[in-house]
This record gives structure tokens, sequence and C-alpha cells, in this order.
């Protein structure tokens, strides 16, 4: 039987992710009126970065469907723990990056004596010469001995994105000329030359490249030997290659533990695009190394309607539902969690960033009354019009377990240093900060700290990149959270999702630390 959709009615979703298993606490407790810490506990389906009601979400694989003119987003189903097969292909589709239907599996695993014993990311793409989906997808053997290959690209097709049928008949491997143990991720494209591009992340002579292939008909392949190289030993999981106006992109995920993110590179032509890695040329981007998002944000994949491009990408959990706990170098995050998605917005130079998904904010419409709730500092006015001075902080009342809140921050100061903290209680001996932090140079940083008198303060590993400070000195700040997942965004300028257990139904704050700062049109609605 496949999975549906899980629907809690509101009173069900509060008992279960507010507020635990205690029903009288939570039915007496004047949750308006306090502002004391209280251990909150995820759903177990998520409305708007979706995650699964049994499992989490691996790889994302979105494609727009022509046909049904909507985005279908293939990912990983992780279960914990996973079946001697696993990962099998499920499938979520949206129209707008906000609201998702689950269709579930689609494409399951093979055997454990065959070649897709596990599924690996993959890509799909209509034909409308045969009316066909293809989906080539990474085969990952669980049995080498049985199998001899690790890793293989194989084919599933479907006339109707309903009923998949695997092609025995198709099999693609680097045997000969590239790794066996890394050939995988396959994306394909249709190029300028109304030729069918296939990318496989792989390696050669010890050395990581994006091998290619082209076809005129989805079915025979012929080798066009290496697309791209890959910089000094960086691998390139995921790599998504696309045309958005005058510049060709490559978005990849970087698989070295000491940058685990998603980065992009551009070029006006398809060898522009090639040339910026050649000879570990390194010519990136923009400022900050064609950085996306934090690492909080992994296996990032794009898609387009014509009009709108998304990214889709994972959030990952963290052991024991420590917001500390985040994997920094030389370990990785967890694999798997919600799936996030980001708007991706071009600039006239070309450069890329991510903003918020404008049908996410459609959908948190309804405003809360904001109230400060304990203050410390110098300290003045409303939320509509407020002035915190050095040191000091607004606490504000409790969140919903999905919010949309927004405000403007003003300084004279162009290193002004001030943070966002969740989590936070008036009786918090630690709590969690995303702390927008000066770098130098004109520049500032998103870092991560938990604060307060138990916390550790910086947390290695999920930091942001930098980006360069807003002329006006006008920081135009947007966040969006569904229970631990938060995003936040910075005048179409810089993206930062992290995982932050404990936001909802908690008091947040707004915190400076170096000069006095000026808080406008703070806003929060669910």
């Amino acid at each position: 039987m496949k999975p549906k959709n899980m629907i809690i009615p509101m009173f069900a979703v509060l008992a279960l992710s507010a507020f635990g298993n205690d029903s009288v606490e939570t039915a007496n407790k004047d949750w308006e009126g306090t502002s004391e810490y209280f251990q909150p506990t995820d759903a177990a389906g998520y409305d708007i970065f979706y995650n699964p009601a049994v499992g989490y979400v691996g790889d994302p694989m979105p494609f727009y469907d022509p046909v049904n003119k909507d985005f279908k987003i293939f990912y990983l189903q992780e279960f914990r723990p996973n079946a001697a097969t696993f990962h099998p292909f499920w499938c979520l589709s949206t129209t707008d990056g906000a609201s998702y239907t689950n269709l579930g599996e689609l494409i399951p695993t093979g055997t454990q004596t065959e070649q897709d014993g596990a599924l690996g990311t993959g890509s799909t793409i209509y034909n409308e010469a045969d009316g066909t989906y293809y989906t080539f997808y990474t085969g990952h053997s669980v049995n080498v001995a049985a199998t001899r290959l690790v890793e293989a690209v194989m084919l599933a097709t479907s006339k109707d994105f309903k009923t998949w049928e695997k092609d025995s008949n198709f099999f693609l491997s680097g045997e000969g000329e590239y790794s066996t143990a890394d050939f995988r991720d396959p994306f394909v494209f249709k190029g300028d030359d109304g030729k069918f591009h296939m990318l496989v992340s792989t390696q050669k002579n010890g050395k990581g490249v994006i091998a290619e292939y082209v076809s005129t008909d989805l079915k025979d392949w012929e080798s066009n030997g290496v697309f791209m190289t890959m910089m000094w030993d960086r691998f390139y999981e995921c790599p998504d290659v696309f045309k958005m106006g005058d510049w060709w992109y490559l978005v990849y995920s970087e698989k070295h533990a000491a940058i685990r993110r998603v980065q992009y590179f551009k070029g006006r032509t398809l060898d522009e695009l090639k040339a910026t890695t050649a000879n570990d040329a390194g010519l990136w981007p923009d400022s900050h190394e064609g950085f996306l998002d934090s690492r909080a944000f992994y296996a990032g994949k794009t898609a387009s309607d014509g009009v709108n491009r998304y990214i889709w990408g994972w959030c990952p959990t963290r052991p024991g539902n420590d917001n500390t706990n985040v994997g920094a170098f030389p370990a990785e995050p967890s694999w798997a969690g919600a799936l996030v998605a980001h708007r991706v917005i071009q600039h006239e130079d070309g450069t890329l960033t991510l903003g918020a998904v404008d049908a996410i904010a459609d959908r948190l419409s309804k405003e809360e009354n904001v109230k400060i709730m304990k203050q410390d500092g110098n300290v003045s006015g409303t939320p509509e019009d407020l002035t915190i001075g050095e040191g000091g902080y607004a606490l504000f009342n409790r969140l919903s377990s999905e919010n949309n809140i927004s405000f403007k921050v003003k300084s004279d100061n162009s290193d002004v240093r001030f943070g966002i903290s969740f989590g936070r209680g008036s009786d918090s001996e630690k709590y969690y900060t995303v702390i927008i932090n000066p770098e130098g140079e004109g520049r500032h940083k998103i870092n991560f700290e938990e604060e307060g008198p138990a916390g550790i303060g910086f947390v290695n590993g999920a930091d942001g990149y930098v980006f360069n400070n807003p002329t006006d000195n006008v920081y135009d700040v947007r966040i969006y959270t569904d229970n631990s997942v938060c995003t936040v965004y910075i005048n179409d300028n810089v993206a930062y999702t992290m995982r932050i257990y404990g936001i909802q139904k908690n008091c947040w704050s707004i915190n400076s630390y170096n000069s006095t700062i000026k808080v406008t049109d703070i806003s929060v609605k669910h």
C-alpha cells in the first residue's frame, strides 16, 4: 500500500508537536501570559518544509512536468534503520513549493543481488517525441560480489508518471574509462544543439570529474569525454546544469567534509562554464566561492516552470535533537531530514542568491499580536518602532509551530553585530542564536551560537558565508520556521538554513551586541 498524506487535526498537532504528552498542562497553562522555556516535540509530518510521517527526505530530484504543469520531486526515502535494500524513489508533487502531495513510492529498489539494491540520485526528463518520462538513476550495489560494480547508471520509464518500468536493456558504467566505485548522480538536460546531454559524477585517474554523454533519443548514448574537472581533491555530487537568461550554471553539492555545501559556477556559454574549473582554475562566480546556503542545506537541485526557478535540498536532523551536534569537520551532518525549498534569484551580473518562496509567505499570513515579554539593556519603544542599545535584547511572546517572521534592522555602525534567538525563555540557561556577524572589509556572515550561562558559544560547522553589507545599512530580515527547520533571508542577498529544536511554542528575541540598533516593522504570522 502506498502511503498517503497524514492529516492531523489542529488540536492533535498542538498536542503532539508542541506540548508532548502532558495534555493536562496543555489545557490549563496560560501560554500567552508566560515566558518560561518549554520543551516541545516536532510533529511527525511537516507542512511547509516537508517531512514524511515515517522516515526522512534524502537527495531531492525536482522536475517540472510539462504535461501536468506541476513540479514532481523524487527523493531518496530514508528509513532509520533502513532495510537490506534501501533508498527507493518516493515522490511529491507541488505547484508552488509550499504545499505538497505525497505520491508514495514510485521506483522501488532491486534485490540484494541486483545492481540497484540501493538507489542513488538521478534526474527525470520528458521526451515529447515518444510521450515518455525517463528517469535515470544511480544503481548502487549492496553486494559487489554479485554485481562486480559498485555504481552504474540505470533507467526507469513511464507513460503517465504513475506506473514505472525499469529498462533492463539500459546499463551505463564507467568501466574502462572512469571509476566504477564513483559513477553516479546522472543529470540529463537538452542543450542548445538539440541533443540530450547526460552528466555523471565520477573520477578519472583519481581526479574528480563530471563525465558527459550525448544522445538524440534518450536510449542510445555516446561518451563525449570529460564535461568538467573538479578542482583539487573536491567531488561534486548531485550536479545540475541549466540556462537562465544569458548564463549557464552548474549547481552542485561539495562532498568534502570541510566544505559540505551547495555551490555554483557560471559562464556565458557552456565552454566558459567548463573553463571555471579547468586546471584547477577556481574562477568563482562571486565573492564567496559560489556558496548558496549553509551546511544545513544539502543535495540542492533546481527546476523551473519557465517563470520561477526553485531549488530543493534537505535539512539534516541532529543526533539526540542536540542543536550543537552539527557534524562539524571532519565529521559530516546526519544524512537526510526535511525538504527545504528556496527561490533562485538571478542578479544583473549573473550571480545567484536564494530567496524565500512567495507561496510560503502567502500560506503563513495570519497576523499575530507581537508583545515584549522581557527586556534587558537600553531598550525603548514598541515592536513597531524599537530601539535596542548595546548589550540589550527584547524577548517576544511565544511562536506557533509554523511562523513567518519579518523585521528591519538599521544601525549607524557598519560593523553592527546583532542576532535572533530561538527556543529562549525568560529562565533559559542556554538558547540558540542566529548572529549576523561583522567579518571586516564591509562584509558580514551569519553564525550560529548556543548562548546563555550554560551555552558553548560559537557552533563550529554551522556558519553561513560572507556577504556584502547593505549600502543603506538596512537589514531586511525574513524568517520562516516549520517545527525545528528554520530559513533566514536578508535583503534577497543571503540565505541561511538551520535545524533548531525548540523554536515552536517558545519565545524568541532580537539582540544587539556592539551598538544601538533600530528595529522596525516587526511582524509575526502563522
